[in-house]
């Protein structure tokens, strides 16, 4: 499923603290978070972008461990904690994080650091106007802050960190750079951790929280020790609130549902759903023609809640129309949210994949790629058109499941008329189709012609000899100070 909403990282400098009665336990585990961090660069995927630091908040929970966002500690190079009201800080590693849900586990060696503190508990679900409390350290000073305020909705948004579609909670308490990771608290108890803001001129104390059932399950998933992920279906559905088109897929009156457009390739759906089939309910829930069930009492949200409540691995019922017929089906999930995107949302503590032959640098498309086109946001009005239609309407098809790119041209004498050839859609390599990135490799080291021919999705070529590339790619890469020809994850 494809979403995309304006949200930001919380970036506003906290104003105004709002008094607060609150016990000394929540107090003590309380923790501030500091992150030096590198992040690759994916205009020039052989090196790094530089040093940088960030600063953000996490809770101490059961078993001496801290929960904070992914995104306070993604792409790090050195972790250091300090609890609130004390002076010295202790280096911390992660132990498990999990970019989609934007929850992370840290663990601090140094068992001294959690002497004398209570764990923090998880609570339950919050519901509609109940109070909570932010606590956290937000820009603007050095202290434990803590803001006030009420939920607001319960229902599914993006994810900015990550881009998933998954349940979040809104809340009005101020949440600024820095709350990220803090907890959001009720009778003493974490009811969800504070993660991003809404930002926009017209609104105002619009922050959010990942909420429990998303805390829980990261919980739960995690207790072998490893994370595998909130499952997805692979497929892509549409609303049937129009009566003409339930009427044309022969529903009564009392059905309702979506209808599967699309099955994609890899689907842990593929042998059960077909494309027209119509899902009327997912284990015994009835699914409503605007894609949303009701998961508490008169409270929706969209179908997926119930895949995602699920660990990869389970099972799930579902109840279909077929043709006119009402069927029942089942079948395991086993692909992670978002698996089926063709251009992946943004990758974190992983380096691009890449490959350079002759000067060429090739590169696998994803949203890491297009954000380095500007920064604020603005990278949607600076990134080229033709890369943005693939991340934002692209499909996975069995003949196209990575967008391959021409980056740039690295200057030689062997590829001269081509040195301003750069993000480029590439459609074939030596008369093979290019579907992943393994094919472009592929294609060029298995070939035995006397010419290389890379072409694009519009039909123009670059064309060079086999012989001077072979010669040429290992002094090009010295020249430009390349240690590899490609990453790690094709050597």
């Amino acid at each position: 499923m494809k979403f995309i909403y304006a949200f930001i990282f919380i970036s506003t400098l906290l104003v105004s603290v709002l008094p607060l009665t609150w016990a000394d336990e929540v107090k003590k585990a309380v923790v501030k978070i500091y992150t030096v961090n590198n992040r690759y660069n994916y205009h020039e995927p052989w090196q790094m972008q530089g040093q940088s630091s960030y600063q953000g908040s996490g809770a101490i929970i059961a078993g001496n461990r801290i929960l904070t966002n992914a995104h306070v500690v993604s792409d790090h190079t050195f972790i250091q904690v300090r609890r609130a009201g004390t002076a010295k800080k202790y280096t911390a590693n992660i132990e498990i994080i999990a970019h989609e849900s934007d929850l992370a586990i840290l663990k601090v060696k140094d068992v001294s650091f959690f002497a004398g503190i209570k764990p923090l508990a998880i609570g339950a679900l919050p519901g509609i106007r109940d109070k909570v409390s932010v606590h956290g350290f937000p820009e603007g000073g050095d202290k434990l802050s803590i803001t006030e305020g009420v939920v607001s909705r319960v229902e599914h948004s993006s994810y900015a960190h990550s881009g998933a579609y998954l349940l979040a909670c809104q809340i009005d308490a101020p949440i600024n750079s820095g709350n990220s990771g803090g907890p959001v608290i009720k009778d003493d108890k974490i009811v969800g951790v504070a993660f991003q803001g809404l930002s926009n001129d017209r609104f105002d104390n619009i922050g959010y929280m990942v909420p429990v059932p998303v805390i829980n399950h990261f919980l739960q998933d995690i207790q072998d020790g490893s994370h595998d992920g909130t499952p997805d279906i692979g497929i892509s559905m549409q609303h049937m609130e129009n009566p003409d088109i339930r009427s044309s897929y022969r529903m009564t009156d009392e059905q309702t549902g979506v209808l599967v457009n699309t099955v994609y390739p890899d689907s842990p759906a593929r042998d059960a759903l077909r494309s027209g089939d119509v899902i009327l309910a997912i284990d015994d829930t009835s699914v409503a023609n605007d894609g949303t069930i009701e998961f508490r009492k008169d409270e929706r949200t969209f179908f997926t809640y119930l895949l995602q409540q699920k660990q990869i691995g389970d099972s799930v019922r579902l109840d279909i129309l077929r043709d006119g017929k009402k069927q029942q089906i089942s079948f395991r999930l086993t692909k992670i949210i978002d698996y089926e995107r063709l251009v992946p949302n943004r990758q974190f503590d992983r380096e691009p994949t890449y490959f350079i032959i002759g000067g060429l640098v090739f590169e696998t498309l994803t949203l890491n790629y297009l954000m380095e086109f500007g920064t604020s946001g603005n990278w949607y009005v600076s990134a080229p058109t033709e890369l943005l239609h693939f991340y934002l309407n692209g499909e996975p098809e069995q003949d196209r499941l990575e967008v391959v790119i021409l980056v740039k041209v690295l200057a030689d004498e062997i590829n001269i008329g081509y040195h301003n050839s750069q993000n480029v859609v590439v459609s074939r390599v030596n008369g093979k189709k290019i579907s992943a990135m393994r094919d472009l490799v592929d294609a060029f080291e298995e070939y035995e012609g006397e010419y290389h021919v890379i072409e694009d999705v519009r039909g123009y070529k670059i064309v060079l000899t086999r012989k001077s590339v072979d010669e040429q790619s290992r002094e090009i890469l010295n020249r430009y100070k390349v240690a590899s020809d490609r990453s790690e994850d094709l050597k």
